[in-house]
């Protein structure tokens, strides 16, 4: 059977179409996505602004018609932390459903965790032992671990790369600036340290998202050209290098280094401050990358329904 699924996120709409049957590895089909953008269509008051409204609508309309042009069986569609934070979400939902017949569920940032973390298990199966997953996307950073394909604890923290982006002045930013995040930073980060390190050590870190393939990427890691089954990881040493070449940087000049596009250029230094923090303080020396997240999770979750 084919399904779809649409990932409404704080930078990037994404469509994932696969060819998948319960007990069967998901087969990419299809992949559409545009950066939208949508935390920075947020006013002061915290609402969607009408063009974010309208960018979203459209782009959801286009992605139905081209699931109806696949042939999708089913198409499942979400929404993450940019419109589950804002006060007028309900309505943008309600805009988009009218308009093109499209329901979005909204995920909270612990289901976000949760179906993260059975990708990531899915993906390096039992042998691993218990799992510790890092996710970081545009509005949250998300954080679990586990010996089942359920995590024992999953947390969201209002880490993302995009909204710490939009607190750091000039470009690059200041070295203040930078000090000030990176402090606010580990503070959130150890306080909610204890509540999954009680659970015991990890016996795998395992890292998702499009910024930590990236931040890999810069470290040494395979190309995305070389296919998923490359073993690529993220070392935290690599990394504690990178991040004080990446704040010299301006964002124009980060497109110069692999994996760096230039729609996000701009965010990778303040992911890349996120990630060292959690490797730091979880004492993570390494990250296995994962490519599978949270698209892949809601097929897999649908498709053990469906068995």
């Amino acid at each position: 059977m084919r399904l779809g699924v649409i990932d409404v996120g704080s930078n990037t709409v994404h469509l994932l179409v696969v060819d998948a049957h319960p007990g069967a590895q998901p087969l990419p089909a299809t992949s559409h996505k545009r950066l939208l953008r949508l935390s920075e269509h947020v006013t002061a008051d915290g609402l969607i602004d009408d063009e974010g409204i309208r960018d979203l609508t459209q782009f959801v309309g286009e992605c139905v018609q081209i699931a109806e042009d696949l042939g999708i069986s089913e198409l499942m569609s979400f929404v993450t932390s940019a419109i589950r934070e804002a006060p007028n979400g309900q309505a943008v939902l309600d805009h988009v459903r009218d308009a093109t017949g499209q329901s979005l569920r909204v995920l909270t940032g612990e289901d976000e965790a949760r179906v993260t973390f059975l990708a990531t298990r899915r993906w390096f199966g039992w042998s691993s032992g218990r799992l510790f997953g890092i996710d970081i996307g545009g509005g949250s950073l998300e954080l679990a671990t586990g010996i089942d394909e359920t995590p024992d604890t999953a947390i969201s923290l209002p880490l993302g790369a995009g909204r710490l982006t939009r607190t750091l002045d000039g470009d690059p930013p200041s070295a203040q600036d930078l000090r000030a995040v990176r402090a606010q930073v580990r503070t959130q980060i150890a306080s909610s340290a204890r509540t999954l390190t009680r659970w015991g050590t990890p016996d795998r870190y395992v890292g998702t998202s499009k910024t930590i393939r990236s931040l890999a990427r810069m470290c040494g890691a395979a190309p995305s050209s070389n296919g998923p089954f490359v073993h690529r990881s993220l070392e935290r040493a690599a990394l504690a290098d990178l991040v004080p070449r990446l704040a010299s940087m301006t964002a124009e000049e980060r497109t110069s280094l692999p994996g760096v596009s230039p729609e996000r250029s701009a965010q990778v230094l303040a992911g890349a401050v996120v990630i060292e923090a959690t490797m730091d303080i979880f004492g993570v020396e390494r990250l296995d990358v994962c490519p599978w997240a949270l698209r892949e999770g809601l097929i897999l979750r649908r498709l053990d329904a469906l068995e």
